[in-house]
């Protein structure tokens, strides 16, 4: 659980979420453009390629490749955790 909340620690990575909840399946050209257009973000493509690999380490994002393209994914199975943990009534630390 520790990679989840470390990941989500850094805004550019919550934005980046939040983009692919948005619209999911998205290649690391389309969301750098809408970082950029929607948001105001001019993160380099290497930094924004970073931030995806520390997403998908902490399994918050799946990567399909569909050709020469790779596609980003949403995954929020390992927030199910957290929710359950601190917004379930009756549940604690197990």
């Amino acid at each position: 659980m520790g990679d989840v909340f470390k990941a989500l620690a850094d805004p550019t990575r919550r934005t980046i979420l939040d983009e692919l909840t948005e619209r999911d399946g998205q290649t690391l050209f389309e969301i750098c453009a809408r970082l950029a257009s929607r948001h105001g973000l001019g993160s380099s493509r290497q930094a924004i390629s970073q931030h995806l690999d520390v997403l998908e380490a902490a399994g918050l994002l799946s990567v399909r490749r569909e050709g020469r393209y790779k596609l980003h994914h949403i995954d929020t199975s390992p927030l199910e955790p957290i929710v359950e943990r601190w917004l379930t009534p009756g549940k604690g630390p197990t």
